[in-house]
């Protein structure tokens, strides 16, 4: 008889008897989401939802925007993030409201708490949409690197974690196959190969979990990714991980949610849209994001600004400001990304509060702003009016929250 295609498989039996014993474990880490029979049913699930429905690419200023910039696998991180905005409380629960969150992207990579994020994200998707809500999450580089197969920034922990959800997952397709009149379940591991050139054995298992998982048509990238914006427009901002340039916006914002929506479908084959991919693509450019302001693309940025109606500003993640969140091209280029998660530089968590008029606050858990020397214009910031960055570099102000 011919070897299973998938080692995690042939420990099925023995998983099966340990599954009482460990659920509530699993439970509370977040990687179940358990029902809540005492609130309302939560949305449609995105798994029935049609391939074709079209995203909402523009949504109009809500009252309070909150934008948080990228977690790389840290949960701890993530969730001090959440209450300095007071989207959550103490027990990791909705309480943010009819405010709309935006999350730029790179969940994945750098740390082990990859899946909960995802998971503890949906959550929060699911109780903000009860209160009138909005929680909005975002591809950034590392989301299409890896459904790519492009495991550069892995760490042994993110592996092992997807190893756990494979074991689990068969579990699942092992339980819903004893279930008559359901259809045969295709085994996620299939076409992938045993052994990985250049990788140690030991990590052979854990490429293989991630790879099923995350590659397009995956269970992860289509219960998961699929449903992230690449390109988001709310009232006068946009956002986007990287940065936009002049023929990404011709060549269509909609266009591009939907094209990479596809793609992570397992629609339109193997490899990223073009503009995923490269130096100036949507998840990885920096022309805006250099901590010097002079050293920013400014003109390029009101070219592409101009070329979008109502839009004044464009958010980004994805390079890291050691300084904190700050803004450059007068304001109109603000960069969130403070490198938060242990895995990168393991900075202090800050995020970004717009309200209905626009004005833009920063929420800092940075207790050593040193308030002596302001100018006029640094004070207009810490009421909420604007940002300032000199040319030697951005300033940070700190928001009691």
């Amino acid at each position: 008889m011919a070897e299973p295609q998938s080692s995690f498989c042939r420990e099925v039996p023995n998983l099966l008897s340990s599954f009482v014993d460990t659920f509530v474990d699993f439970s509370v880490s977040g990687l179940f989401l358990l029902p809540q029979h005492h609130q309302q049913q939560p949305p449609t699930n995105p798994d029935s939802v049609s391939k074709t429905t079209p995203f909402q690419t523009r949504l109009p200023s809500p009252d309070r925007l909150i934008a948080v910039g990228d977690l790389h696998g840290d949960l701890q991180k993530s969730k001090e993030a959440l209450r300095l905005a007071r989207l959550i409380d103490g027990s990791d629960h909705w309480v943010g409201g009819s405010a709309t969150v935006v999350q730029v992207g790179d969940v994945l990579d750098r740390g082990g708490d990859e899946l909960k994020i995802l998971y503890f994200l949906e959550k929060l998707k699911r109780e903000a949409s009860r209160t009138g809500g909005t929680f909005i999450t975002m591809n950034g580089n590392h989301e299409i690197m890896n459904v790519d197969g492009d495991f550069r920034y892995v760490t042994k922990a993110g592996l092992d974690e997807f190893m756990v959800w494979a074991d689990w997952f068969c579990i699942g397709n092992k339980m819903k196959s004893l279930c008559q009149g359901l259809p045969k379940l295709k085994d996620p591991f299939e076409g992938i190969p045993l052994t990985f050139r250049g990788v140690k054995q030991e990590f052979f298992d854990g490429f293989r979990a991630r790879i099923a998982a995350l590659r397009p048509e995956g269970p992860i990238s289509r219960r998961f990714l699929s449903q992230n914006l690449t390109v988001l427009v709310v009232g006068e901002s946009i956002f986007v991980h990287g940065g936009l340039l002049p023929e990404h916006v011709s060549y269509g914002l909609e266009r591009i949610n939907e094209e990479v929506r596809d793609w992570l479908n397992g629609l339109t084959g193997k490899r990223s849209p073009a503009y995923c991919r490269g130096r100036d693509a949507v998840v990885w450019l920096r022309k805006f994001s250099d901590e010097l302001a002079k050293n920013c693309d400014c003109s390029t940025l009101e070219h592409v600004l101009s070329t979008i109606p109502g839009v004044k500003r464009m958010i980004m993640g994805h390079t890291i400001q050691e300084v904190g969140i700050n803004g450059a091209c007068d304001n109109k280029a603000i960069r969130i990304d403070v490198g938060m998660s242990k895995g990168c530089i393991n900075g202090l968590p800050e995020v970004l509060e717009i309200n209905r008029s626009s004005e833009l606050r920063i929420l800092t858990a940075n207790p050593l702003y040193d308030n002596k020397q302001k100018s006029s214009l640094e004070m207009e910031v810490e009421r909420g009016l604007g940002f300032l960055v000199p040319e030697q570099g951005p300033k940070q102000v700190q928001v009691k929250a």
